[in-house]
């Protein structure tokens, strides 16, 4: 499968809608669009999946490595991949854009903002394909969208000061109906706030779709298949699912479906707790349905699961519903599960942001005593713990207090730090339970 990368000059210049936008262009064609992003973001897929209806891959080279990123990619299935990259073209201390498209060998297509300018769009170009021979790096910037241009003389000044080494791959009109509002930890997800399909096709009307066919290039070859078989009866896990808990890797999904039987149940709707070898919280935005929680029999439930020592783990804001109590930025406390001997408080600004290493110096539910996970961490929330509680991560970033992370109780692991598939983390979780 051949595919690309969308590239940006920096954070905010409109990646995303570039994104969706070659992504509509080639459904216009008739070609079947495998979604995927680089780096860790959950929000940004939900977008490509609205568009696309199919799961994007989540391709980051810390927390799957090179090997596991090829892996990934080749699992998607589709006529062309399209991946929006993070932040701009090269930012990123342990995973960048520039990463992810060397690690794959496919060419960029950079997105450029040319809302002030027109032949500068051609110089920002240049000096992005020249950085990477300047740092050695095997980066290969092919083509170039201009994002909030204009048609006309505007935009053929754009396409005439380009060399014939960069491809000008169209443009993204100015269009107030591709506006995407912003929350807290970044865009609104893709069902709450979906571009309208009539603005997409505007937008993808204006791209040069056969040069973009054009500019796709193979991958690198898929390294094989490294996953672990699973041996004996299958471990039940159930996943909690709904609006409150979104933030779920494709490949995590796909290791519990695989090795496991996979339940997924809403707390926010109440459901009953299914029977399980093991229960699954992943972050989300739990503070925005707080109240419904707090009234929720399936927390109550999953609490005296808990206390019978089911393996349980919370990631972030599964992490916050397992607490004792969440309280709100408009100062409003909310009773949780209380498995968990700490109380979470909302704040108006981020905490944490940063990819992680987490070391393991006692048993968890995901790592025995001296493993190494790789995660991320972004919240806006703080953590206060009882004086007897414990913590069984040390992590390079925030954690949950003092450069740890990983409040445990019975069975159960609370953690700020999301964690991927390739982390091995999930595969423990599997073996706890059985």
């Amino acid at each position: 499968m051949n595919g690309l990368v969308i590239g940006g000059t920096s954070s905010g210049v409109g990646k995303t809608v570039a994104t969706l936008a070659v992504m509509r262009a080639f459904q216009r064609e008739g070609l079947a669009v495998q979604p995927a992003k680089a780096g860790p973001d959950f929000i940004d897929p939900s977008h490509h999946e609205t568009v696309v209806d199919r799961p994007s891959r989540t391709l980051d080279t810390w927390l799957e490595g090179e090997n596991g990123l090829a892996r990934n990619y080749h699992r998607g299935e589709g006529d062309v991949c399209v991946v929006e990259g993070v932040m701009g073209l090269y930012d990123g201390r342990r995973c960048s854009t520039a990463d992810v498209a060397a690690t794959l060998d496919l060419p960029v297509v950079l997105v450029v903002d040319a809302s002030a300018g027109a032949e500068s769009v051609a110089a920002t170009a240049l000096g992005f394909r020249a950085y990477a021979d300047r740092m050695d790096l095997d980066v290969h910037v092919a083509g170039v969208i201009a994002q909030q241009a204009h048609g006309g003389s505007h935009e053929r000044s754009i396409r005439e000061a380009l060399p014939p080494e960069l491809d000008y791959c169209g443009r993204i009109p100015p269009d107030s109906a591709l506006e995407i509002p912003d929350r807290y930890l970044g865009l609104h997800l893709g069902e709450e706030a979906a571009i309208a399909e009539t603005a997409l096709d505007r937008a993808a009307a204006h791209l040069q779709t056969e040069r973009l066919r054009a500019v796709a290039d193979e991958p690198a070859p898929d390294p094989g298949s490294r996953e672990p078989v699973a041996g004996g009866d299958q471990p039940r896990v159930a996943v909690a699912r709904d609006r409150a808990f979104r933030f779920v890797y494709p490949a995590v999904r796909e290791r519990l479906a695989a090795r496991g039987d996979l339940v997924t149940f809403s707390p926010v709707a109440g459901d009953d707790l299914p029977e399980a070898d093991a229960v699954y919280l992943p972050g989300g935005y739990p503070e925005r349905f707080a109240e419904e929680l707090a009234r929720s029999p399936t927390l109550s439930a999953l609490a005296e699961r808990a206390a019978d020592g089911c393996p349980v783990y919370g990631e972030c804001g599964g992490f916050m519903a397992l607490a004792e109590s969440l309280t709100t930025t408009d100062g409003e406390s909310y009773d949780m599960a209380g498995v968990l001997p700490a109380t979470v408080e909302m704040c108006d600004r981020y905490q944490a942001l940063g990819h992680v290493e987490l070391t393991a110096d006692r048993r968890t539910p995901t790592a025995d005593s001296g493993d190494a996970l790789r995660g991320h961490e972004f919240h806006y929330s703080t953590a206060s713990l009882d004086s007897d509680a414990t913590l069984a991560f040390d992590v390079d970033g925030k954690g949950i207090a003092d450069g740890r992370d990983g409040l445990v109780e019975y069975d159960t692991l609370g953690t700020y730090a999301h964690v991927h598939a390739a982390s091995g983390a999930f595969d423990t979780l599997l073996e706890r339970s059985r």
